[in-house]
């Protein structure tokens, strides 16, 4: 099966890692909590946590607006997932 929300992202419509200064996760900062690594949503550019934190902000947040696809906002991972179709692809 293709996933047509990774397949609609290139590198020219990406959002990327390099246009965030500070790096962290918006909910976790609101509830002075911790998180394990960080996602960027890439429809509305929501950094958030992933599923190995706490509270999963970037999971809750696809559940909540249907953003479907986040890419890693790890240094060095080029990665993309969707969570519709539960799928991921390098970039």
């Amino acid at each position: 099966m293709t996933c047509q929300h990774l397949n609609n992202l290139t590198l020219e419509n990406l959002i990327s890692k390099a246009a965030y200064p500070v790096f962290r996760c918006e909910e976790c900062i609101k509830i002075n909590s911790r998180w394990v690594h960080l996602r960027i949503c890439q429809t509305c550019g929501k950094m958030l946590c992933c599923d190995s934190s706490n509270h999963q902000h970037a999971r809750r947040h696809y559940e909540a607006t249907n953003h479907a696809v986040v890419s890693s906002a790890e240094l060095g991972e080029q990665w993309l997932w969707c969570f519709a179709d539960e799928q991921g692809k390098d970039y």
